[in-house]
């Protein structure tokens, strides 16, 4: 069960307000999920969202990697929420399948492209060992650049953020929509 409930519109705040319409404004055309939850605070809920545009819009990652990352940040967190909100978006980006689904059953993925596979493992082992090692950093400046490096390590917190939010708060996918995770 959800813990926070989101906010009637006919009772924010002036912050709440402008933050909402920023939002709804943008281009995730509404407020859900972890973004409903920040808007309890209005001024974590605007330095965020902003943070969130730059990681999910404007990062020097293709789509494709942005989201395969992200996948990858959600089965780990076990983020229900974001795994489906972004699915969709993975595949739609050229993520296969077959590694889409390798990663929600917690398998190895078998790459074609090599620039997922470093994603894929840069984002593994900053978890596990709260670090990269010094041959995946080289693999990953190879595959993505310094930019998309530092895009990378801020999506992944960015992300990280997102799913603890849902975690903690208990944000749900739409009513009828099944879980993928078992979780």
């Amino acid at each position: 069960m959800k813990r926070i409930a989101d906010i009637d519109p006919d009772q924010m705040t002036a912050a709440q307000r402008a933050v909402h319409d920023v939002i709804a404004s943008g281009p995730r055309k509404g407020v859900r999920g972890p973004l409903a939850v920040w808007l309890h605070r209005p001024e974590f809920a605007q330095h965020a969202q902003a943070l969130g545009r730059y990681c999910r819009y404007e990062t020097a990652l293709p789509s494709r990697l942005s989201e395969l990352a992200i996948l990858t940040l959600a089965r780990w967190w076990n983020s229900e929420y974001e795994w489906l909100a972004h699915k969709p978006l993975a595949l739609e980006a050229g993520v296969d399948f077959e590694v889409v689904e390798a990663i929600r059953t917690r398998a190895q993925p078998s790459f074609v492209r090599r620039d997922e596979a470093v994603v894929h493992a840069f984002l593994e082992e900053l978890h596990c060992d709260r670090k990269i090692s010094d041959d995946l950093y080289m693999q990953a400046i190879e595959h993505l650049g310094e930019a998309g490096v530092i895009d990378l390590v801020g999506l992944a917190g960015y992300y990280t953020l997102i799913s603890m939010t849902i975690n903690v708060f208990r944000v749900t996918q739409p009513e009828g929509v099944l879980d993928e995770l078992g979780v």
